[in-house]
């Protein structure tokens, strides 16, 4: 028995696959959660997904998965969704990104 897996490696596709569609679904209904403000809670942003889906197969560029994660151009994105970060949450997010770097 291997003690180093990881459950979730046990969960099926399909129900993985609902579940990040569930995720990204809202994600762009909760634009009001800037990306921003998710790295510096959680150390990772919608474009984090979009690099995740290519590191996972995706076989389009990185400006189509953000728009496909993002539900529109990145471009549209920025001047309609997308506010300027504060002094507060870029150091937010500095302290997350070293806090979940992973070695």
């Amino acid at each position: 028995m291997d003690t180093n897996a990881d459950s979730l490696d046990a969960l099926d596709d399909a129900v993985a696959a609902a579940a990040f569609r569930r995720l990204v679904r809202h994600l762009r209904h909760r634009h009001d959660a800037q990306n921003i403000e998710l790295m510096g809670l959680a150390g990772f942003c919608r474009n984090c997904l979009a690099d995740w889906i290519r590191d996972g197969g995706y076989d389009g560029d990185k400006a189509a998965a953000r728009e496909l994660i993002h539900g529109m151009p990145m471009e549209r994105w920025k001047a309609t969704r997308q506010t300027p970060a504060t002094e507060e949450q870029l150091a937010a997010m500095e302290a997350s990104i070293a806090k979940n770097a992973q070695e």
